[in-house]
């Protein structure tokens, strides 16, 4: 995906169709996948690539069907330590206008963990029925 704003959208759409197509069995996690994942490009997009139309986002997805969502998104940028975030529920954060993409990744998700220096987020979502997860 190239690093700008406008091309999250389009590729956040056209994944969801396709896990709805899937995955029918997805309907009740729909909404939490689908912020998570903008929430996710919206992080490499802004934070790690700067918008730097030069920079590329690269997602890979895999689907079981009516099983598990694994999506990898990586940017291009410097990296970031996962460990040293704000907490963005902290009295002193709550007024911020940013800071709370990850939270609600981690929040949305089943598991969510960062590698290569930061510059690579793993998600996973359990999309089954017979899963207890559901919200």
């Amino acid at each position: 995906m190239r690093s700008a704003a406008d091309a999250i959208s389009p590729l956040v759409d056209n994944m969801m169709m396709v896990i709805k197509g899937c995955c029918p069995c997805a309907a009740e996690q729909e909404e939490d996948v689908e912020m998570a994942l903008r929430e996710a490009l919206a992080n490499a997009v802004l934070h790690g690539n700067q918008q730097d139309a030069g920079k590329r986002v690269y997602v890979h997805c895999r689907l079981e069907l009516c099983g598990e969502l694994s999506v990898i998104i990586r940017d291009e940028g410097t990296g970031f330590d996962p460990n040293n975030l704000a907490d963005p529920v902290d009295s002193a954060n709550l007024t911020s206008t940013h800071g709370r993409g990850i939270y609600l990744m981690r929040a949305l998700m089943d598991d969510v963990r960062f590698e290569q220096g930061g510059t690579e987020v793993h998600m996973r979502k359990s999309l089954s029925r017979r899963n207890g997860n559901h919200r």
